[in-house]
């Protein structure tokens, strides 16, 4: 017996080792095969998001989405409900959406003034459009499930802020006491009011199972999320509605959403349904009559036009429209219009310019004439034949230089003129068009070159080049110092003689008194 005894532990050294190898050959097997699994293939439906910066249109309206209540959408958020007493306001999709997996990711932010907030948020799927009702702004008794974010303690357990799931068949009517939590399915407490940072939340259903992750709003790492809750076996309607609600009570709240982007799930090795089968049956049928309607509207448009204008008629309409080689052969031919037309006006202002200096050289040289005729040969003085010799060979220079530039231009003009009419005939080639514009180019900076150079030979010496007036003589005096001072010395006399009558006459005066 003891022998026996001594060597059953031994015998039972070989079994326990074989089930711990078993054990953890099974293990190994379970995390391989854990880790092998792929994840669901996501696609973006935009048709069932929104977010910002253009996130409503000009008319206050959301794209594929419609408000109720006291929503307010703006250009980068939707405000479900402001910080007022009693209001309630929701967003929801306008069509219906039929996938079997889906993943939502929302970014609000719940912001208020005093420490306890009122009622809370809610992010839904259901059957129909709960557009107004008690449950956090929306209908009560719906088909489907609502991920409730709430901040008001009910039942005074102090248990809130919590997130809440709870599922509905369209029969319960929804425990508003108790905050719920008779009927929820899955809950987790996290505070999301007054955070620094928008909160995110997104809820995964796939395989029948939801789950509930959240960005509690500390950082600004948009993946930085933690796990909430999860409902296994979770039967939800085939087609729905989502859709985010808000309601405040006798204490009020911002309920601000940010964005709301919906994906699509598919399951590794399926291919995602064709974007026909995405539209329903009624639309498409819808959509296929408005189309006909167009097509037969078009036709008739086609016809009548046709009878109006019969010189067209046996050609295609596609002709009778502007291509993109036209739009390019007007635009070209505009601006060679703009061009001709530019420089007509320079070619008139050169002439009048050329005019009014031969004008000038005219006068001058009649005034030398003059002067040689009257002053007789050799009486001029030296400097005022110098400088009438500068101002009359600068003016002929001028009028020179005016009548090249008036050449230049004309040839420019004509070079222009013959490109239109080669236009007009439509023998004008894309390389002889681009010669023509390199050529008055080059002729243009010519008369711009020569135009800069005479400015400056004007500019270099003024004083010589400048006509200078004769000086004006000086005027002569008219009173002389001595008249000035017989003046002064008369009238002082003439002054004094009438202050002595005037005395006498008052002493005479007087004396009758």
């Amino acid at each position: 017996m003891a022998e026996s005894d001594a060597r059953r532990p031994a015998a039972g050294c070989p079994v326990f080792l074989l089930t711990f190898v078993s054990t953890l050959l099974l293990q190994r097997g379970a995390a391989d095969g854990t880790g092998a699994a792929e994840p669901p293939h996501r696609r973006f439906e935009y048709k069932y998001s929104f977010k910002g910066p253009h996130l409503s249109q000009s008319d206050g309206n959301i794209p594929f989405w419609v408000h109720t209540g006291n929503a307010i959408p703006s250009a980068d958020q939707v405000r479900i409900t402001p910080s007022l007493r009693s209001q309630k306001g929701s967003v929801w999709t306008k069509n219906r959406v039929s996938f079997e997996h889906w993943e939502a990711e929302v970014t609000f932010r719940v912001s208020g003034r005093g420490r306890m907030g009122a009622d809370g948020l809610a992010v839904w799927f259901t059957a129909d459009q709960g557009l107004d009702g008690p449950v956090y702004g929306a209908a009560d008794q719906w088909n489907g499930v609502g991920v409730f974010f709430d901040s008001f303690d009910n039942d005074g357990k102090k248990n809130n802020p919590v997130i809440i799931v709870v599922g509905n068949n369209g029969q319960l009517v929804y425990d508003h006491q108790n905050d719920g939590t008779t009927q929820s399915l899955g809950t987790c407490l996290r505070d999301f009011r007054n955070k620094p940072y928008p909160v995110r939340a997104k809820i995964t259903y796939y395989r029948k199972t939801l789950t509930v992750m959240i960005n509690n709003g500390f950082t600004p790492d948009k993946d930085d999320y933690e796990f909430c809750t999860k409902v296994d076996n979770m039967v939800l309607p085939d087609e729905g509605f989502f859709g985010i609600s808000a309601a405040t009570g006798g204490l009020a709240d911002d309920h601000d959403v940010l964005s709301f982007l919906l994906f699509r799930l598919t399951e590794p090795g399926q291919q995602p349904p064709p974007p026909e089968s995405e539209i329903p049956k009624e639309e498409q049928e819808k959509f296929q009559e408005e189309f006909q309607n167009f097509q037969q509207e078009l036709d008739k448009k086609k016809e009548e036009f046709q009878k109006e204008h019969p010189a067209v008629q046996g050609q295609p309409i596609e002709d009778l429209f502007e291509s993109v080689n036209d739009r390019e052969i007007r635009q070209v031919f505009e601006g060679q219009n703009r061009i001709h037309l530019e420089i007509k006006q320079l070619h008139r202002q050169l002439a009048m310019i050329l005019d009014e200096q031969r004008r000038y050289v005219s006068v001058i040289t009649d005034e030398i004439a003059k002067k040689d005729a009257s002053a007789g040969t050799g009486q001029l003085d030296a400097a005022g034949q110098q400088q009438l010799g500068s101002v009359l060979g600068t003016q002929q220079e001028v009028l020179r230089t005016l009548n090249e530039l008036r050449n230049s231009l004309s040839e420019s003009l004509s070079r222009v003129g013959s490109v239109q009419q080669q236009d007009n005939a439509g023998g004008v080639g894309a390389y002889e068009t681009i010669q023509h514009f390199n050529d008055i180019k080059e002729h243009l900076h010519s008369v711009r070159r020569d135009v800069e150079h005479l400015v400056k030979r004007n500019a270099q010496n003024p004083a010589e080049k400048a006509v200078k007036c004769p000086d004006v003589p000086p005027m002569p005096a008219c009173l002389s110092t001595v008249h000035f001072i017989i003046f002064i010395v008369v009238q002082s006399v003439l002054f004094f003689c009438y202050i002595m009558y005037k005395s006498q006459q008052e002493a005479a005066a007087k004396k009758f008194f």
